[in-house]
């Protein structure tokens, strides 16, 4: 919804809460639910409701359990039922300066005041601890913005007695802890915060009157960096870029211009502008995101102003690159088919409202922000959270070079008639294996993310994948795959639950790179032969439609599987009998055991 992209109208969306939910529910179709326990050291209902609307707008469906106003240690670490009963999938732990217990006198040595440290520290980690203990699930901690004065002034940043200086010591044990403790993480109120304006963050009217710790106007800011991370956890985040060249990553149009005349490097200020813009987007490259380029313009236009000797991005840095005089949108459509995505996984960059509109009209779900003048590109992209990272995997920073490795792979089979021997010729190695503790973290990234291949549309957070690779009563495989042209990281994930003598599967999904490349055989072989090992006669798979996911409609079909039940919602059941005389699928995949 574009009332709810950034740069939004946080009055608009205080005001209109209620109209713009009710329109987010009407639209939306296929949300991922989820229950999210908010732990308030202060007033949490408007930063609660104004939540719903960023995530539903994610295509999250949250329900709500809401800590009474600064109750947040005792719900945490205490017996209660109502919030056990919940059973949170997502905890948020809304607290703020306003909940230090002891901040340090003038008079407090330096060791007193490391107590104090240690004191405050102990309240905390005991929290996150036993929340971890009950519940399992990611705990978001808000970190402690600036304090509204400084009674020091400026040495209260230096000197041990400050309040600025101890909560700088205090944030940084939040941040180390963070670092050694997965599915922990931190929402930085100390930058927005500072970001909104800090005095008026705290504007102490909201204290004294509604025990707010924050601006009632400084909510949607807050609340939409927390559905942010919320959103990265579900495997909601964007993939990557397709941008324009004219007046987007230069100043000029290169083809009227000439490339020698195009805005760009150090000489002006103009120049400068377009230089940190490309600089930036190269750094998200970095981070395994893939750079797209979709331009009305010649090619060697296109191609030459890319070769600028002042420019940070060259024609290697990009997967696809269509410059043409075809519509936007059709250029972007066809990338995200190259690429294997579907369109909304792509973010539009482009100078032009027009542009912007014809695409995010024409795709659904592509956001196309209003990026404003050049020298607020980077401002408004950067807020945007459109790549909020919350775990970044070997595979997340090979990623750029995966899908380049893919089109090679493209080129390649054009140039086959015959499929089967275009997959020979790929050279394919897989490795399929029981759940590894190295790979958890990826593996329950992969079931958030993945959208095409999903049969049963479930999702596992870390902590889950951890205590299904514990249980014998589970076959759970991951499988990775390698070619000629490249890794391709763990691409592939079943979940098998054993009842008696039948393997029940609780999920089955694959990444969309690897499709058609004889892996679902593969895996399905070894799912097989474990399942005979454990005496299993039976396998009963299961599909759940959504949006997204009738591409493999027929895939149990394919695996030799019979349906047995469809319900009026499209949901099937399928049953595969294991028989003494199965013959593997898989004749393209050497496998490593």
């Amino acid at each position: 919804m574009k009332e709810l992209t950034y740069p939004f109208d946080e009055n608009y969306i205080l005001s209109k809460k209620k109209k713009i939910k009710k329109e987010l529910l009407e639209a939306g179709t296929g949300f991922t639910d989820t229950r999210i326990a908010i732990l308030g050291g202060s007033t949490t209902n408007d930063i609660k409701l104004v939540m719903e609307l960023f995530l539903l707008d994610y295509g999250i469906k949250p329900s709500f359990y809401e800590s009474e106003y600064n109750r947040y240690y005792q719900d945490a670490v205490f017996p209660n039922e109502e919030l056990e009963s919940f059973a949170p999938k997502i905890i948020y732990i809304h607290t703020t300066n306003r909940n230090i217990t002891d901040y340090p006198k003038i008079s407090d040595s330096p060791e007193t005041i490391d107590e104090l440290i240690k004191s405050e520290m102990l309240k905390f980690t005991s929290m996150w601890e036993k929340l971890e203990e009950k519940y399992h699930c990611p705990i978001i901690q808000n970190n402690f913005e600036m304090p509204l004065y400084r009674l020091m002034g400026n040495k209260e940043a230096s000197d041990i007695h400050g309040k600025i200086n101890f909560i700088n010591r205090l944030n940084e044990e939040f941040y180390k802890y963070a670092r050694e403790h997965d599915n922990f993480y931190i929402c930085d109120i100390n930058y927005i915060s500072a970001d909104y304006g800090l005095k008026k963050w705290q504007e102490p009217f909201y204290w004294y009157m509604y025990k707010y710790a924050l601006n009632v106007a400084a909510i949607p800011y807050l609340s939409y960096n927390v559905a942010n991370i919320i959103k990265s956890l579900l495997g909601k985040n964007k993939k990557g870029f397709v941008l324009d060249l004219d007046n987007t990553l230069w100043g000029g149009i290169v083809g009227d211009d000439g490339v020698d005349n195009l805005e760009i490097g150090p000489e002006e200020s103009g120049g400068q502008v377009y230089t940190e813009f490309q600089s930036y987007i190269k750094e998200h490259k970095d981070l395994g995101l893939v750079l797209n380029v979709a331009s009305k313009n010649e090619e060697e236009n296109a191609i030459a102003g890319l070769n600028h000797p002042d420019g940070v991005l060259k024609p290697d840095d990009f997967i696809e690159i269509r410059a043409n005089w075809e519509p936007k949108d059709r250029n972007f459509a066809a990338i995200a088919e190259s690429l294997t995505l579907l369109p909304e996984s792509l973010v539009f960059v482009d100078d032009n409202p027009a542009e912007r509109a014809i695409v995010a009209g024409n795709l659904k779900g592509v956001r196309a922000p209003e990026i404003g003048e050049a020298h607020n590109y980077i401002q408004t992209l950067d807020r945007s959270g459109f790549f909020e990272v919350t775990n970044l995997s070997k595979d997340d920073l090979s990623r750029n070079e995966m899908y380049k490795e893919n089109v090679k792979r493209a080129k390649l089979q054009a140039s086959f008639e015959n499929y089967e021997d275009y997959l020979i010729s790929l050279e394919m190695v897989g490795t399929i294996k029981r759940f590894e503790p190295i790979y958890t973290a990826r593996i329950s990234q992969l079931s958030n993310k993945s959208n095409q291949f999903n049969l049963t549309t479930k999702r596992y957070t870390q902590t889950e994948i951890e205590e299904v690779m514990e249980d014998e009563a589970y076959i759970p495989l991951y499988g990775k795959l390698v070619d000629k042209f490249g890794d391709n990281g763990v691409v592939s994930i079943v979940i098998g639950h054993i009842v008696g003598e039948v393997c029940h599967i609780d999920l089955w999904l694959m990444s969309c790179r690897v499709l058609k490349r004889d892996m679902e055989f593969a895996m399905m072989d070894e799912l097989v032969r474990l399942c005979k090992e454990k005496g299993v006669k039976q396998i009963k798979g299961y599909y759940y439609p959504t949006a997204k996911n009738n591409m493999v409609r027929d895939f149990y079909e394919l695996q030799g599987f019979t349906k047995v039940s469809e319900d009026e919602n499209g949901n099937t059941e399928w049953i595969f009998d294991i028989t003494d005389d199965y013959k593997n699928k898989n004749n393209v995949i050497t496998l490593q055991y």
